[in-house]
């Protein structure tokens, strides 16, 4: 099961001149970090326990009691180790969250006047880290599921690339899941679609490539309908639009935002625009990414710039 909410709403939607007022010190964003990680009270890292006293002097710092451990809120979170004002990382955070199509580490660093580009790329791979939801439900009722690919565009003098193939999978009136795969065979996406899609779906809808009837295994294949783009978009309430919809916010992104996104780091993306998607008319989508911010675990620079294993 994904993470979800667990404590009363704090902070309604807002708009970034409130968001910078309410958030203009370090003490305010700290505290508010911590009820969102703490709702029952401060508890420690180390030891489970929650007698927890403030160091003197030092507001941001906790000690445990019982251990003599001392952490602060953001110790073993996606903040850890930051030289960045929480002030800093509140706006980039709002920013990820409100822009429809993403935006871009370029963008951050010219806004949030951040020194180098390499820190503000380090910062939006940290709160994209956050918003990739391991444990997921699998979808049910009506589900869409068509593949889509990216990248590979021809340049001047430079060899072309090979595009990158993306499944998307949608329910409809629920979740959008976007997958990297390393191909477009059926055996790839009959594991996606193992993973993702309930046996006891009521319909599940895909366009007439072949490699949708060699994917589905028998419970699937009842459920079953394909439409046929070659005639007609629309059947009924047989289509796949709602998934193409989301597909073209994602090409968006990249042709308009990012540009250009590494093979590598294409998974974060699509976590990224899939949690923002999924969100989108929730008025709790900062606040929520906040708190999977301060429950997900450290992402260092270098586990985040290391070369894949082959």
């Amino acid at each position: 099961m994904s993470r979800k909410p667990t404590v009363k709403t704090v902070l309604p939607r807002i708009g970034l001149p409130e968001l910078m007022a309410r958030f203009d010190c370090e003490s305010k964003c700290r505290a508010y970090l911590e009820k969102l990680r703490w709702p029952a009270g401060p508890v420690c890292p180390k030891c489970g326990k929650k007698e927890i006293a403030r160091v003197v002097n030092r507001d941001a710092v906790l000690r445990c009691t019982t251990c003599q451990a001392q952490f602060t809120v953001t110790a073993g979170t996606v903040f850890n180790d930051s030289h960045l004002p929480l002030s800093r990382w509140f706006i980039a955070t709002f920013l990820l969250c409100e822009s429809k199509k993403g935006v871009s580490a370029l963008q951050i660093q010219r806004i949030l006047k951040i020194g180098g580009y390499k820190t503000a790329w380090y910062l939006c791979h940290r709160i994209r880290h956050a918003m990739n939801e391991v444990q997921k439900s699998l979808l049910d009722g009506i589900v869409e599921i068509d593949e889509t690919y990216v990248g590979g565009k021809p340049r001047i003098n430079r060899p072309r690339k090979e595009k990158e193939v993306v499944i998307g999978i949608r329910q409809r009136n629920g979740d959008l899941r976007l997958f990297r795969a390393k191909d477009a065979k059926a055996a790839t996406v009959a594991e996606i679609i193992r993973q993702n899609v309930s046996e006891t779906v009521q319909v599940l809808i895909t366009d007439e490539s072949a490699i949708y009837p060699w994917a589905l295994d028998g419970k699937h294949k009842k459920a079953h309908r394909t439409i046929c783009h070659r005639s007609v978009y629309v059947s009924g309430n047989i289509h796949t639009n709602t998934v193409e919809s989301a597909f073209s916010l994602l090409k968006r992104g990249i042709v308009g935002t990012w540009h250009n996104i590494s093979v590598k780091h294409l998974p974060a993306y699509l976590d990224e625009m899939s949690f923002r998607f999924n969100r989108r008319k929730n008025d709790m989508l900062f606040e929520d990414t906040l708190r999977h911010m301060v429950t997900a675990p450290v992402l260092t620079f270098a586990n985040l710039t290391k070369e894949k294993a082959a």
